[in-house]
């Protein structure tokens, strides 16, 4: 039995990890290297091993970071069953149709800056949304939260409810070999306990080896109480102010969590009844059609709203644009308005418009609720640039900057440490986090051998 590690191993994108048992080959996750890097070499060079000898891939949730390699598995010969809950699956088309056409975009505007400069030779996209659609046809049985799946001889594995986002899972894998036992568990990416929309964290059960994220393996979260008190209040001192309020959000769970949480606001009178909110993002859009339909994934609060009949993410003044031209129309308002876009980090999508238009306005917000890699455009905002360049444009940095990490969808390090002295497992391998963050988890890790992989790095289990 062997593990091997082929992404996000030092680094916190490209999750994508190779269990080797009784002549069968198991990837948990094949997600995209970010971080404004989408089209670069890194997601197109070798996986470091060869994606025809892969049985399955196991899918632990569909954010692009853990799934967006597989249309590039899949036209490099794999051949398996990619495996994951309902709510995954229905993502995941989202996530890969959204990635497939930025792909395309970013394709051909490369093509024409090239035709400009006089410059030879043609920009392929990383892959295409025909890329994308083949690749469904490869999603196989649907996991059950809870419920072993027998995937091959010796080789069986459970999905676990991870708190993370709509359908997230860790999976347990159970491994025999020549009368070898093993039970490995992958984390995926551990929830933060505590917020209004999800589940909590399943409690993880006693293993010989986890391979567990690090993201936010250094530090704590404000808790999520004082973290909405704190978004009303940059929103309430924005409209004083006759500004605007912008928030760069992830499509997946921190939008539909913005929009109830900014419904509660209204509801309670923490925000003014005339609250105009616009959710700028079509695949947010989806997104949260998609999320109305599990209830039962909710904390009991939110299970109460559909069994009453009533819609969580709706509020009076919510505006759903979804066409290119109501988007460009918001750059028109001066103020009142929040403005809810992607991407996260501003490494692309509409947010880097209304950015361009509101950044440098005395009078309005920024407000940044999610995880900024190094690199991305949000972190320089967040670390205190003066000015950030946009669409060619120098855009001085004039608006209140708020960051509120109380909204994370991640386990902080308390979470993380909790959560893996239950699992009292022998070995660990620390993946998803930058190695400082990592250094400082595992010096905080005891009774476990703390490994750090490097990319490809294989080991015995």
């Amino acid at each position: 039995m062997k593990i091997a590690f082929h992404g996000a191993d030092r680094g916190v994108t490209g999750s994508c990890h190779l269990i080797e048992c009784g002549g069968k080959r198991v990837l948990i996750d094949c997600g995209l290297y970010q971080g404004g890097r989408e089209l670069d070499e890194e997601n197109a060079e070798a996986f470091g091993f060869e994606p025809a000898d892969i049985d399955f891939v196991l899918l632990t949730h569909a954010h692009l970071d853990h799934c967006g390699r597989l249309p590039l598995l899949v036209k490099g010969g794999f051949g398996g069953e990619i495996v994951t809950t309902s709510a995954s699956r229905e993502l995941l088309r989202l996530v890969l149709l959204d990635a497939a056409h930025v792909h395309e975009e970013e394709a051909l505007h490369r093509a024409r800056h090239r035709a400009h400069k006089g410059e030879q030779g043609a920009a392929s996209p990383l892959y295409t949304i025909v890329d994308a659609l083949h690749t469904m046809d490869f999603v196989g049985p649907k996991a059950q939260y809870g419920a072993p799946m027998r995937l091959a001889p010796g080789i069986s594995a459970s999905f676990l409810d991870a708190g993370h986002i709509l359908g997230s899972a860790s999976i347990l894998l159970e491994l025999v070999e020549s009368g070898v036992r093993r039970r490995v568990l992958f984390s995926g990416d551990i929830g933060n306990v505590g917020r209004p929309l999800l589940r909590n964290t399943v409690p993880p059960p006693q293993v010989d080896a986890v391979v567990m994220e690090s993201t936010y393996g250094d530090r704590l979260h404000k808790p999520i109480g004082p973290s909405i008190e704190e978004l009303y209040r940059a929103i309430s001192e924005a409209f004083q102010r006759g500004g605007n309020v912008v928030i760069p959000s992830f499509a997946l769970e921190r939008a539909q969590e913005l929009l109830f949480v900014l419904r509660t606001g209204v509801e309670t009178g923490h925000l003014p009844q005339s609250t105009q909110v616009f959710l700028d993002s079509p695949m947010a859009i989806s997104a949260t059609e998609i999320f109305a339909r599990y209830p039962e994934c909710y904390q009991a609060e939110t299970r109460e709203l559909f069994r009453a009949g009533r819609d969580p993410f709706a509020l009076p003044g919510l505006h759903l644009t979804r066409e290119t031209s109501e988007s460009v129309a918001l750059n028109r308002i001066t103020g009142g308005a929040i403005i809810i876009a992607g991407s996260g980090m501003c490494a692309g999508g509409r947010v880097r418009h209304h950015l361009r238009h509101n950044l440098g306005r005395h009078n309005c917000a920024i407000i940044f609720v999610g995880y900024a890699g190094r690199g991305t455009l949000a972190r320089r905002i967040i670390d205190g640039a003066a000015s950030v360049e946009l669409f060619g444009e120098e855009i001085a940095v004039r608006a209140r900057i708020h960051t509120i990490n109380g909204f994370s969808a991640h386990a902080d390090q308390a979470e993380l440490l909790r959560w893996h002295g239950a699992t009292r497992a022998a070995r660990t391998y620390l993946v998803h986090g930058d190695p400082e963050v990592m250094g400082k988890l595992a010096a905080r890790l005891r009774g476990t051998a703390v490994e750090m992989p490097a990319l490809h790095q294989q080991y015995m289990l």
